[in-house]
């Protein structure tokens, strides 16, 4: 083995994007030998998609396009077409999610699987080339060490991934994603600003011919073809080996399933603080536009937050210097900076003309366990929201059961709607506070040692009766959770059918070259046996229609939650019949 993992995890990166349309690339790979239409074929017939993946459902993605209800051709032909219109207007995280829910509808459909796999490689494309660190990276990291680095990230592939890689696939599709990048308006400029079209094209054109016969069986052969290609581009065109080795580290990684990826330096440390909870920033979260940052999402107690930002606020400048001449991927990166540091925010507010604001970059903490109180005082209905499952969240939670125990709690609601998962462990924990003894859940990988059964212990066990609020995008860790209190019978989950994600993704650094991937490891099961991938928990009372919690469960909006009210009614039901019994 090569290493050691350090983190198994299922939370979806949350990221923002804009990289150049296809349009213009697909006449330009035809009678290009092993980078043409048989990759796509290879796309097509082996990718398959479980739920939320690692790029996405992209954070700025709109709602309509996370939405989409796809049930007949015509709806699947409707999809085609507004994708192709979001591709055009390089929209690449709404497309990806457009792509993405209609095949949680239609799994098979090779169109959509093709058209999700080349967006995939524009979103990440973007985001890689928006990141100052990954820039830094490949400027400094020498012809040596970027190979060394490739053959690193596919011995993991190799000790780890849940299923034997097919060696011949990954290369193809790192060379589909280095074909895309070459192509690329800010790949271009960061490394080939002079370079031709036509040029290109019969670089390229030569290079089909040296791999046109070339067959990868193993894993050597894979480093070979991405060595052989490095080398020709570099003396052909100039481009930094370094540059094309990480294009096929990226292509081969996101090849492997949805979930899988390679991740900068900056984004694998986004990823470690989002699992230790906490980060340095402003305590935003945001959706881009191409001329403003919208902020979705602020965080108590974070800069933002104290200094009056409001959900809704757009950011139009930042330290003077506009969204649209920076680009908002761009603009979005220059929000990060040293502890301690300052920023001036142009930020308008819906009917307000722009004004200044400046914030100071400081240490924030994610919350994971957001709003506990009483919804039904009279009752003795307790209620905590889960927003994700991080190092904390287990402490967090015992000291907000506390807190209801106090207050006269009878019986308890955990809302994990929404919850797009985290730390295993930390879902294991929670559901340990309720499951007398038994499986919580089972991992099972092509490495045995990833193979492992996850028990309750006695110890600490709350009896409160339990509801469980689920919806489609309760997804992962959220779905280990619910899946245990169902199978238990230890409480009532209400709602709608979860996202359905199924596996789960381990956290590796990188020894050469810095970053990390993300790689799916192993699939889960719930405690009777089955699998969550592609079926999600079935709540035990569902809600058709699950508005999404309110700014505030205890606000006056809430009556308008029917999965809470639901809820509220059974969990009522749950403490009468317990409390009936004693």
């Amino acid at each position: 083995m090569d290493g050691c993992r350090r983190f198994q995890v299922s939370l979806p990166a949350r990221s923002w994007c804009r990289v150049l349309r296809p349009g213009k690339l697909q006449g330009k790979l035809q009678a290009l030998g092993l980078i043409t239409s048989l990759l796509l074929a290879s796309i097509a017939s082996s990718q398959t998609v479980e739920g939320t993946p690692s790029s996405g459902t992209p954070a700025n993605a709109s709602a309509a396009s996370r939405g989409t209800s796809v049930s007949s051709l015509d709806a699947l032909d409707d999809v085609m077409l507004r994708g192709e219109q979001l591709e055009r207007d390089g929209q690449w995280a709404d497309a990806l999610s457009l792509y993405q829910t209609a095949l949680k509808k239609s799994p098979d459909h090779q169109p959509l699987i093709q058209r999700r796999s080349l967006a995939r490689i524009h979103y990440d494309l973007g985001r890689r080339y928006a990141d100052t660190s990954f820039l830094n990276q490949i400027s400094r990291t020498a012809p040596a060490q970027a190979q060394n680095a490739y053959a690193e990230v596919l011995l993991k592939v190799q000790s780890y991934y849940v299923d034997v890689p097919d060696w011949d696939r990954l290369t193809r599709c790192g060379l589909m994603d280095l074909q895309i990048a070459l192509h690329n308006q800010e790949f271009r400029a960061a490394h080939l600003p002079n370079l031709t079209d036509a040029r290109l094209d019969e670089v390229l054109a030569s290079l089909a011919k040296t791999l046109d016969q070339t067959s990868v069986r193993q894993r050597s052969d894979s480093v070979l073809v991405a060595n052989h290609t490095a080398e020709y581009l570099q003396e052909h065109l100039g481009l930094p080996v370094s540059a094309t080795l990480y294009e096929f580290v990226s292509g081969a990684m996101a090849a492997l399933d949805p979930y899988s990826s390679y991740m900068s330096e900056s984004q694998y440390g986004e990823t470690m603080s989002q699992i230790e909870g906490n980060f340095v920033g402003l305590g935003v979260e945001l959706k881009t536009h191409k001329d403003r940052l919208e902020i979705v999402n602020v965080i108590n107690g974070g800069p933002a937050g104290l200094g009056g930002l409001l959900p809704g606020d757009c950011i139009l400048a930042i330290d003077n210097v506009s969204v649209l001449q920076t680009g908002s991927e761009k603009a979005a990166d220059n929000l990060r900076g040293p502890d301690g540091s300052s920023v001036i925010l142009d930020v308008r507010r819906e009917g307000q003309p722009a004004q200044a604001v400046r914030l100071q970059r400081r240490k924030v903490d994610i919350p994971s366990v957001d709003q506990v109180g009483l919804v039904d005082r009279a009752n003795g209905v307790g209620y905590i929201r889960l927003t994700n499952f991080q190092k904390t969240t287990s402490r967090d939670f015992d000291a907000a059961l506390w807190q209801l125990q106090r207050d006269g709690m009878r019986s308890l609601i955990v809302d994990v709607r929404g919850n797009p998962g985290g730390l295993l462990t930390a879902a294991v924990e929670v559901a340990d506070r309720f499951v007398y003894d038994g499986v919580i859940v089972s991992t099972k990988g092509r490495n045995p040692l990833e193979d492992f059964v996850h028990r309750a212990e006695q110890p600490g066990t709350c009896r409160v009766p339990l509801v469980v609020l689920v919806d489609e995008d309760s997804a992962s860790a959220s779905e280990i959770f619910a899946a245990a209190i169902r199978d238990h019978k230890r409480g009532v989950v209400v709602g709608h059918q979860s996202y359905g994600k199924g596996s789960v993704q381990g956290i590796f650094p990188l020894n050469i070259g810095g970053g990390g991937v993300r790689l799916t490891t192993a699939k889960f099961f719930s405690p009777n046996g089955q699998p969550i991938a592609q079926v999600g928990v079935l709540p035990d009372v569902p809600v058709e229609t699950v508005s999404k919690p309110a700014v505030s469960t205890f606000s006056s909006e809430a009556d308008q939650d029917a999965a809470l009210q639901v809820g509220i009614s059974v969990a009522r039901r749950e403490a009468q019949t317990a409390f009936a019994g004693r």
